[in-house]
Protein backbone atom coordinates (compact mmCIF):
# COMPACT_ATOMS: atom_id res chain seq x y z
CA UNK A 1 0.00 0.00 0.00
CA UNK A 2 1.60 3.60 -0.89
CA UNK A 3 1.38 6.48 1.33
CA UNK A 4 -0.71 8.79 0.85
CA UNK A 5 0.82 11.63 -0.75
CA UNK A 6 1.19 15.16 1.22
CA UNK A 7 -0.75 18.07 -0.53
CA UNK A 8 1.21 21.73 -0.71
CA UNK A 9 0.29 23.72 2.10
CA UNK A 10 -1.97 26.61 1.08
CA UNK A 11 -0.54 29.84 0.26
CA UNK A 12 -1.05 32.56 2.75
CA UNK A 13 -1.02 35.24 0.60
CA UNK A 14 -2.28 35.32 -2.71
CA UNK A 15 -2.86 38.26 -4.94
CA UNK A 16 -6.26 37.64 -6.90
CA UNK A 17 -7.36 39.28 -10.15
CA UNK A 18 -11.09 39.65 -10.43
CA UNK A 19 -12.32 40.40 -13.95
CA UNK A 20 -16.21 41.62 -14.65
CA UNK A 21 -15.71 41.64 -18.54
CA UNK A 22 -17.88 44.17 -20.61
CA UNK A 23 -17.00 45.90 -24.02
CA UNK A 24 -18.06 49.52 -22.73
CA UNK A 25 -17.18 49.19 -18.82
CA UNK A 26 -14.55 46.18 -17.81
CA UNK A 27 -14.59 46.15 -14.31
CA UNK A 28 -11.78 44.67 -12.62
CA UNK A 29 -10.09 43.79 -9.03
CA UNK A 30 -6.83 43.03 -7.47
CA UNK A 31 -6.90 41.92 -3.64
CA UNK A 32 -4.02 40.15 -1.56
CA UNK A 33 -5.63 37.79 0.62
CA UNK A 34 -4.38 37.68 4.56
CA UNK A 35 -5.26 37.93 7.93
CA UNK A 36 -7.55 39.63 9.45
CA UNK A 37 -8.68 39.99 5.84
CA UNK A 38 -7.90 41.15 2.06
CA UNK A 39 -7.00 44.35 0.93
CA UNK A 40 -7.14 46.00 -1.82
CA UNK A 41 -4.19 46.73 -4.31
CA UNK A 42 -6.20 47.68 -7.23
CA UNK A 43 -9.47 48.37 -8.49
CA UNK A 44 -11.50 50.52 -11.59
CA UNK A 45 -13.60 50.31 -14.51
CA UNK A 46 -11.62 49.89 -17.88
CA UNK A 47 -14.37 52.63 -19.84
CA UNK A 48 -14.92 52.55 -23.54
CA UNK A 49 -16.66 56.07 -25.24
CA UNK A 50 -19.96 54.74 -27.53
CA UNK A 51 -18.36 56.35 -30.21
CA UNK A 52 -15.60 53.94 -30.12
CA UNK A 53 -15.36 50.84 -32.63
CA UNK A 54 -15.75 47.82 -30.73
CA UNK A 55 -11.73 46.31 -32.16
CA UNK A 56 -10.63 49.56 -30.62
CA UNK A 57 -12.53 48.66 -27.36
CA UNK A 58 -11.41 45.22 -27.13
CA UNK A 59 -7.78 46.85 -27.54
CA UNK A 60 -8.11 49.04 -24.75
CA UNK A 61 -9.24 46.19 -22.60
CA UNK A 62 -6.70 43.78 -23.56
CA UNK A 63 -3.75 46.64 -22.80
CA UNK A 64 -5.56 47.94 -19.43
CA UNK A 65 -5.44 44.46 -18.39
CA UNK A 66 -2.06 43.89 -19.40
CA UNK A 67 -0.96 46.90 -17.38
CA UNK A 68 -2.88 45.99 -14.14
CA UNK A 69 -1.23 42.13 -14.45
CA UNK A 70 2.70 43.43 -15.32
CA UNK A 71 1.87 46.02 -11.73
CA UNK A 72 0.52 43.39 -9.79
CA UNK A 73 1.79 40.32 -10.80
CA UNK A 74 -1.03 38.16 -9.43
CA UNK A 75 -1.29 34.88 -9.00
CA UNK A 76 -4.94 34.21 -10.27
CA UNK A 77 -7.25 35.38 -12.27
CA UNK A 78 -11.13 34.84 -11.86
CA UNK A 79 -14.07 35.92 -14.40
CA UNK A 80 -17.45 36.27 -14.91
CA UNK A 81 -19.22 33.26 -15.76
CA UNK A 82 -21.05 33.10 -18.93
CA UNK A 83 -24.56 34.11 -19.12
CA UNK A 84 -27.26 33.57 -21.09
CA UNK A 85 -28.38 36.68 -23.15
CA UNK A 86 -31.80 36.96 -24.81
CA UNK A 87 -29.67 39.31 -27.75
CA UNK A 88 -27.70 37.22 -29.97
CA UNK A 89 -25.89 40.35 -30.77
CA UNK A 90 -25.17 41.21 -26.86
CA UNK A 91 -24.10 37.89 -26.38
CA UNK A 92 -21.46 37.78 -29.25
CA UNK A 93 -20.13 41.51 -27.88
CA UNK A 94 -19.88 40.25 -24.12
CA UNK A 95 -18.19 37.52 -25.50
CA UNK A 96 -15.41 39.40 -27.29
CA UNK A 97 -14.76 41.50 -24.88
CA UNK A 98 -14.16 37.83 -22.57
CA UNK A 99 -12.20 36.75 -25.16
CA UNK A 100 -10.08 40.16 -25.34
CA UNK A 101 -9.53 39.52 -21.40
CA UNK A 102 -8.95 36.39 -21.07
CA UNK A 103 -6.09 36.19 -24.12
CA UNK A 104 -3.99 38.55 -21.84
CA UNK A 105 -4.50 36.56 -18.38
CA UNK A 106 -3.60 33.67 -20.50
CA UNK A 107 -0.69 35.35 -22.19
CA UNK A 108 0.39 36.42 -18.67
CA UNK A 109 0.33 32.31 -17.69
CA UNK A 110 -2.16 32.64 -15.12
CA UNK A 111 -4.78 30.04 -14.20
CA UNK A 112 -8.25 32.04 -15.18
CA UNK A 113 -11.32 30.60 -12.93
CA UNK A 114 -14.29 31.42 -13.67
CA UNK A 115 -17.89 32.32 -11.16
CA UNK A 116 -21.38 32.24 -11.67
CA UNK A 117 -22.92 35.37 -11.16
CA UNK A 118 -25.25 34.50 -8.98
CA UNK A 119 -22.80 32.14 -6.82
CA UNK A 120 -20.83 35.50 -6.54
CA UNK A 121 -24.20 37.58 -5.53
CA UNK A 122 -24.51 33.91 -2.69
CA UNK A 123 -21.21 34.29 -1.33
CA UNK A 124 -20.75 37.68 -0.90
CA UNK A 125 -24.75 39.30 -0.01
CA UNK A 126 -26.28 35.85 0.88
CA UNK A 127 -28.54 36.06 -1.97
CA UNK A 128 -28.02 34.78 -5.65
CA UNK A 129 -30.44 37.39 -6.98
CA UNK A 130 -28.68 40.48 -4.97
CA UNK A 131 -28.78 43.64 -6.89
CA UNK A 132 -25.46 45.10 -7.99
CA UNK A 133 -25.77 48.26 -4.79
CA UNK A 134 -25.90 45.36 -2.57
CA UNK A 135 -23.15 43.62 -3.95
CA UNK A 136 -21.24 46.86 -3.66
CA UNK A 137 -22.16 47.72 0.00
CA UNK A 138 -20.60 44.58 0.93
CA UNK A 139 -17.67 44.46 -0.74
CA UNK A 140 -16.87 48.02 0.43
CA UNK A 141 -17.32 46.30 3.92
CA UNK A 142 -15.39 43.46 3.71
CA UNK A 143 -12.73 45.26 2.33
CA UNK A 144 -13.06 48.26 4.72
CA UNK A 145 -12.89 50.69 1.81
CA UNK A 146 -13.90 54.59 2.44
CA UNK A 147 -15.63 54.26 -0.28
CA UNK A 148 -18.31 52.41 -2.35
CA UNK A 149 -16.63 50.83 -5.38
CA UNK A 150 -17.89 52.28 -8.89
CA UNK A 151 -20.67 49.35 -9.87
CA UNK A 152 -18.15 46.90 -12.83
CA UNK A 153 -15.01 47.02 -10.19
CA UNK A 154 -17.53 45.92 -7.16
CA UNK A 155 -18.13 42.77 -9.49
CA UNK A 156 -14.59 41.84 -10.11
CA UNK A 157 -13.30 42.89 -6.57
CA UNK A 158 -16.70 40.19 -5.25
CA UNK A 159 -15.39 38.09 -7.83
CA UNK A 160 -12.08 38.07 -6.55
CA UNK A 161 -13.26 37.79 -2.87
CA UNK A 162 -15.12 34.58 -3.83
CA UNK A 163 -12.57 32.64 -5.31
CA UNK A 164 -10.47 33.60 -2.22
CA UNK A 165 -13.53 31.92 0.02
CA UNK A 166 -13.89 29.51 -2.14
CA UNK A 167 -9.96 28.67 -1.74
CA UNK A 168 -9.72 28.70 1.47
CA UNK A 169 -8.85 25.49 3.65
CA UNK A 170 -12.28 24.93 4.55
CA UNK A 171 -13.64 25.56 1.02
CA UNK A 172 -15.53 22.12 -0.22
CA UNK A 173 -16.60 23.61 -3.72
CA UNK A 174 -14.39 23.07 -6.58
CA UNK A 175 -13.85 25.85 -8.73
CA UNK A 176 -13.82 25.97 -12.39
CA UNK A 177 -11.10 26.04 -14.11
CA UNK A 178 -10.98 27.41 -17.61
Amino acid sequence: MAAPVASPAPRLLRTILGVDPSLRGTGYGVIRTGKPQAIVLAQGTIACPKDWERSRCLARISQALRDVVREHQPDVCVVEGLFFAQNLKTAIIMGEARGAAMAVIAEAGLDIYEIATRKVKLAIVGYGAAQKLAVAKMVQRMLSLAELPAPDAADALALALTHAQEHSRFSLNTPKKI
